[in-house]
């Protein structure tokens, strides 16, 4: 704890026995836990823990079945988000939800603007004055007559949290808050959430790195399949041993690389243009190799990645496949030629969160099965459960949407469709992105696999220990250009973060 007075405080929050059931399936088992005033909690878990169904409990989206909640030691129950809200328990969400045409101003009191006259009018001006009394208080510069639209991720997540300043929030619970965020970004909303503890509120802070955890966490609380299963001080424990709570496990090898002797050039890119994205991108994918692109924000890896996948008509470049030269100047010719993209973001780009799992997985190959009813359900099924099971899915059934899973296992599903094409090499664009480390263990467990039966991997990666961990080698990048190319022996995390800040030559440069 932070301190003794804040350990010793009665909590703010409290959970007893809280259950939660849908249509037979236990999301949450007798959960209990509780903060205090001044305390920032780190709940922590895997993907599919029961985080999200515990948030949206405390928020009133849900009702538990079962237990207890009590707010400053009065029993109390949420019958709406609203509710929550009154009674000051309030979420600021990864995807930020906000009305893009209001201004900052309006966000924070939709709903509840003060008035004044008769008959009563908004009062504009008050609600702008107090907008940049909260903002002043945050010590953050923000426009409140900009609309939500223009702002950044972090910028919307500074709003939602004046948002639960202004509603007087006795707890903040903060879900995967840094996911989209630049370090200066993260170290700013580090300091928000100090000024939070510092002025007596709770804070619950649910995020899958812990260099975060420990970096802004007084407690923890880890919930594994739905079930509480140790709570504690953070000065008093370390990663290995939440690692092993979250998982029930050890996990001996986080990034399990296998060596492999690389085989011929199986693709070629070279002098790969584009008017305002990158330039002059040169480089081969040897077969049976992964080959690692790292760079900071803005440094064009993805851009090159939707470029090769016929994403970006406007690229330019000679890209040769086994040899001979291709043309690729859309998704389906690349998929044509065995070249499959895992894009960043799953929920827009990656999947239909609509859609049952089996048809997700099958989307890309369905001339290839058949568009006939007689038969095609128990090929489509076959299809998705081969793939689903060799990445460890958590799913109650092939039927279930996409919407309904966890964050890890819905990049899992993204995972299988693409494989599902028996893809020659395939881009994985940040695969492991807010996704728990027993998550990340099976996909990268899996990677392995498919490079050992010959597959090609490009892993485009923010996180240095996955591209040290999983790449054969590293290619970094710096505004939109080729920095270095590192071996595996060469990359160390000081001259793979040297090179990505722009420090030294380019290849074109030493040439």
């Amino acid at each position: 704890m932070s301190s003794t007075t804040t350990a010793d405080s009665p909590p703010v929050l409290r959970l007893s026995g809280i259950s939660k059931r849908f249509h037979g399936i236990v999301a949450l088992n007798n959960v209990s836990l509780c903060v205090r005033a001044g305390e920032v909690m780190a709940l922590i878990g895997e993907n599919g823990a029961g985080k999200s169904t515990l948030v949206k409990t405390l928020t009133g989206i849900y009702q538990p079945d079962d237990g207890a909640i009590e707010l400053a030691g009065q029993p109390v129950s949420f019958g709406s988000p609203q509710a929550a809200m009154d009674a000051g328990v309030t979420a600021v969400h990864q995807e930020t939800v906000m009305f893009d045409e209001l201004t900052v101003a309006e966000n924070i009191y939709i709903g509840r603007q003060p008035r004044h006259g008769f008959p009563p009018r908004i009062n504009w001006p008050l609600i702008e004055a107090e907008a940049e009394k909260l903002f002043a208080r945050l010590e953050v510069s923000l426009p409140v007559r900009t609309k939500v639209k223009d702002l950044s991720v972090a910028q919307r997540h500074f709003v939602e949290i004046a948002r639960a300043l202004s509603q007087q929030a006795r707890v903040v619970i903060m879900d995967e808050p840094t996911a989209s965020l630049s370090r200066h970004e993260i170290h700013e909303l580090y300091r928000i959430v100090g000024q939070l503890k510092a002025s007596g509120t709770a804070v619950i802070f649910i995020s899958h790195k812990f260099d975060e955890i420990f970096a802004v966490a007084d407690s923890y609380t880890v919930l594994r399949d739905g079930c509480f299963v140790a709570a504690g001080s953070l000065a008093e424990i370390d990663e290995a041993r939440l690692v092993s709570l979250m998982v029930g496990r050890n996990i001996a090898q986080v990034f399990p690389k296998v060596e492999r002797q690389a085989g011929a050039p199986l693709l070629e890119v070279a002098n790969f243009c584009h008017p305002s994205e990158f330039d002059d991108v040169s480089f081969t994918v040897r077969q049976g190799e992964i080959l690692g692109f790292y760079g900071l924000v803005g440094a064009g890896r993805s851009e090159v990645m939707q470029a090769l996948f016929g994403l970006t008509p406007a690229a330019r470049g000679t890209v040769k496949l086994n040899g001979q030269r291709i043309h690729v100047s859309s998704a389906s010719e690349a998929i044509a030629h065995g070249i499959a993209y895992v894009p960043e973001d799953r929920q827009h780009q990656g999947a239909h969160l609509s859609l049952p799992i089996v048809h997700n997985v099958t989307l890309p190959i369905l001339p290839g099965i058949g568009f006939f009813l007689g038969g095609r359900g128990g090929a489509e099924t076959a299809i998705a459960r081969r793939y689903c099971e060799q990445l460890e899915l958590k799913a109650s059934h092939f039927g279930q949407h996409v919407s309904e899973l966890s964050g890890g296992n819905q990049q899992k599903v993204v995972l299988a469709k693409w494989l599902a094409t028996a893809p020659k090499v395939i881009i994985l664009d940040e695969p492991t992105k807010g996704i728990d480390i027993g998550s990340k263990a099976a996909v990268h467990r899996f990677i392995s696999e498919l490079v050992g039966q010959g597959l090609s991997v490009i892993l485009v990666s923010s996180e240095l220990p996955e591209v040290l961990g999983m790449a054969d080698r590293i290619v970094v990048m710096h505004q939109g250009r080729i920095q270095r190319t590192f071996s595996r022996q060469e990359a160390t995390p000081e001259n793979v973060v040297a090179a990505a800040s722009g420090a030294g030559h380019t290849e074109k440069d030493a040439a």
